[in-house]
């Protein structure tokens, strides 16, 4: 029997399953690709099963994330099938040679830009569906230092209850850790304008969260004359925008100016992720971070003083720089102690080839790392639950997400807690509910519906 693939045109109709690795501002690029594609007649699928075509957007910030590219890679092959596509995209399709990303399954790279070509290489190359010979590879990756701003809209709030809108991408701090700025290229921030309209699109549509995003949030405006301060005051006056949140903000980007711009805008979650990676002066110092343990903590005292004690600080640790002794790790330690952080993501260092920690000796045994990794976790969780205890007995507001089960619903509060609750009403996502807080365990929230 004829395949029925044979007579396709394009991508219409065909079954994708795109898959996301990595940060937020990835999410935000996996949620273009997924209205990109169905735009086109795609069937978009959060899971593998049935897939003729595979969607990877991809991360290479840790050994690690590597690691599982490599098998996504290996995964989507065995789930397309020999003759299905398996496009790769992101930070490791980036670095990956090509003759090694073919090998392991992959039919297009496309690098860290140039994702908005994605869908329509994607579709010429589903025109020739299936492939009985040899499958042909493109290589679409360009260099990362590519000039302008890459537009890439969302259509609808994609795979995720709140809408990522990517503001700004690239780098050029070059933490000594860190591949990201040799793989995403200097920064560029997206027109003000344009990112007032894509907001309005998406909060016309029914959206109430969104969530910008950025490789390097801080600097936004700093190219096209405008600031991220300048930004949230615009997007802080659309109507029916009810949450604004910011992805990951650099300590030394939380400025006078911006501080202000968060603290007037009615819609701003109080919430703010600021990696410190290190308590120890003398080990920043080798990240080359660019402020000090008593820096750090003078601006989330700052940040709490204009946004209220309730402010939710999470933060990134990364764990057994080379150089980092029992006292420093003590130190950093200490400083998750007095900031009262809350959720803290923990990273085991992992050399990363081409950069400058790769090259620094006294590395840490990893039988020591993984011990501190461990320890570093303990804190964080230990840290959450009593920031988290702080509102049991309160009533808060829930942006509602999927349920979990019969009767039971999970969403975030406005400080980002994840919270669940007992209800006998039928609550659709995107719903905001009033809960009261009746226990915190683990840092999550469980209440009753008010």
């Amino acid at each position: 029997m004829p395949d029925p693939r044979m007579n396709r045109k394009g991508i219409k109709g065909l079954k994708v399953w795109v898959h996301v690795l990595g940060c937020r501002t990835n999410l935000c690029e996996g949620d273009f690709l997924t209205g990109a594609l169905e735009a086109r007649g795609a069937s978009v699928s959060r899971e593998p099963e049935g897939a003729e075509a595979a969607v990877l957007v991809t991360c290479f910030v840790t050994a690690e994330a590597g690691r599982k590219c490599r098998q996504l890679v290996r995964r989507a092959r065995r789930a397309v099938g020999e003759r299905g596509l398996v496009a790769v995209c992101g930070c490791w399709a980036q670095a990956v040679d090509a003759g090694d990303a073919r090998n392991l399954g992959a039919d297009l790279l496309v690098g860290s830009r140039g994702k908005s070509r994605l869908p329509d290489a994607l579709e010429k190359m589903a025109e020739g569906l299936p492939y009985d010979g040899a499958r042909p590879f493109r290589d679409l990756r360009t260099l990362p230092s590519v000039e302008g701003w890459e537009e890439m809209p969302l259509r609808n709030t994609g795979l995720h209850t709140r809408a990522f809108v990517k503001v700004q991408d690239g780098c050029s701090h070059f933490c000594t850790y860190c591949i990201i700025p040799f793989l995403r290229g200097r920064p560029v921030s997206r027109p003000l304008e344009s990112v007032l309209a894509e907001v309005r699109r998406l909060v016309g549509g029914g959206c109430r969260e969104v969530v910008l995003t950025g490789i390097h949030l801080g600097t936004y405006g700093r190219d096209t004359g405008s600031s991220l301060a300048e930004l949230v005051r615009a997007l802080s006056g659309i109507e029916g925008l009810e949450r604004l949140r910011l992805g990951s903000l650099e300590p030394f980007s939380l400025d006078e100016a911006l501080l202000s711009a968060l603290g007037e805008s009615p819609v701003f979650c109080p919430h703010l992720h600021l990696p410190v990676q290190s308590g120890d002066d003398g080990i920043l110092g080798l990240m080359r971070r660019g402020y000090t343990a008593e820096e750090f903590v003078c601006v989330c005292g700052a940040a709490r003083a204009r946004l209220g004690n309730d402010l939710h600080i999470s933060s990134d640790i990364l764990v057994g720089f080379p150089g980092e002794g029992e006292a420093a790790f003590q130190n950093t330690l200490s400083l998750m102690r007095e900031v009262g952080l809350g959720r803290v993501h923990v990273f085991p260092f992992s050399p990363r080839p081409g950069t400058a920690a790769a090259q620094m000796p006294d590395r840490v045994a990893p039988e020591a790392r993984d011990e501190r990794v461990a320890r570093a976790l303990a804190m964080g969780h230990e840290l959450l639950e009593r920031y988290a205890g702080g509102f049991i007995g309160r009533e808060l507001d829930v942006l509602a997400e999927e349920p979990e089960q019969e009767g039971w619903y999970h969403g975030h509060t406005p400080h980002f807690l994840e919270a669940r609750w007992d209800t006998g009403e039928v609550v659709k996502p995107n719903e905001t509910v009033h809960i009261r807080v009746l226990s915190a365990d683990g840092g999550q929230l469980e209440g009753v519906m008010l």
